[in-house]
């Protein structure tokens, strides 16, 4: 930025805390925007103390917030199988699945649900897991223990639910560091806590509905989660991937057709969701620049009026 003209001191690099940060910043009379990124709750909380502090700002301040997400990819009956499977292992465990935008919650249709199911478990048993300096480790520790042992209760909870079924994984070990299976879960309830809940580690719940119930998975899709982060359609059938945008226009702020909902990449493809997941402010793009400016208009008379009467309000 400097090289490119930038002066000194415009954009500056803070390590702190980031409740002191909050108090610090959002008490003051110069405070005129954040962008922020990180958790639903933590958001709200500073749109909360923002609104409290409201009076005391020469401005009104911009917020701009990319929080949570519960992301779903929906295969339809036309959907590849190997397709499904490879961007679910991707989607689902990359990272330990510690991206918002991992996929979270799946929806697969009965007439190819067993050969996906069957070759997801195959290829989840498969996956190695270990210490990061290891490149062959395709799966690593998740972050701290909190996020442990969080994970590791939902896990816990599934395995005593009859509306759940752990097909792979569900084992955990912190000896050595915070490592947990990647873990696939078979439910009966498309609304079961795992469909819901932004678990923000390596867990995809997966709901099998009727191949020719298509158009109700949709509508069950958009009304599982307030998040609306990342959400992915697989299917060879035109008819379909129009009716899935169209229908669930308000799920996802990042659409993906026959990929995985993940990875999007700076100037490419702007990032940003909705709902709970944030502002939809669209990171990585102009549009979210143009958040940022303040605009000023301009005007410039060259002959002025020198009587304040218009001409209609002459008698005659």
């Amino acid at each position: 930025m400097q090289e490119a003209g930038l002066p000194d001191g415009v954009i500056n690099v803070i390590y702190t805390d980031g409740p002191k940060t909050g108090e610090i910043c959002f008490a003051h009379p110069d405070f005129s925007g954040i962008h922020f990124t990180g958790s639903t709750g933590v958001f709200q909380q500073m749109w909360n103390a923002i609104g409290t502090n409201i009076h005391k700002y020469k401005t009104y301040p911009r917020i701009v917030g990319e929080t949570g997400g519960k992301d779903f990819v929906l295969a339809h009956k036309s959907a590849m199988p190997d397709a499904v499977v490879a961007n679910l292992v991707r989607g689902a465990f990359e990272y330990q699945g510690q991206k918002c935008s991992a996929a979270s919650r799946a929806y697969l249709p009965s007439n190819i649900a067993p050969e996906i199911l069957a070759s997801l478990v195959a290829q989840t048993k498969d996956l190695k897991m270990g210490v990061v300096d290891d490149f062959t480790n395709f799966v690593n520790a998740v972050i701290n223990e909190r996020s442990f042992d969080k994970i590791a209760a939902y896990m816990n909870r599934a395995k005593q639910s009859k509306e759940a079924e752990i097909l792979v994984g569900g084992n955990y070990n912190k000896e050595k560091g915070w490592f947990i299976e990647p873990t696939v879960i078979l439910t009966t309830n498309p609304f079961y806590e795992t469909m819901c809940e932004e678990l923000f580690g390596p867990v995809l719940t997966i709901y099998v509905y009727p191949a020719d119930d298509f158009e109700a998975i949709l509508h069950t899709v958009d009304a599982t989660s307030a998040y609306a982060l990342t959400g992915a359609i697989f299917s060879q059938d035109r008819y379909a991937l129009e009716l899935a945008t169209n229908k669930l226009v308000n799920s996802a702020g990042n659409f993906y057709i026959n990929d995985k909902p993940t990875g999007a990449v700076v100037g490419q493809q702007p990032f940003g969701g909705a709902r709970a997941s944030g502002t939809n402010d669209k990171a990585g793009s102009m549009l979210n620049m143009l958040r940022w400016l303040s605009p000023r208009t301009i005007k410039e008379t060259f002959v002025p009026v020198t009587n304040y009467q218009y001409p209609f309000h002459q008698a005659d």
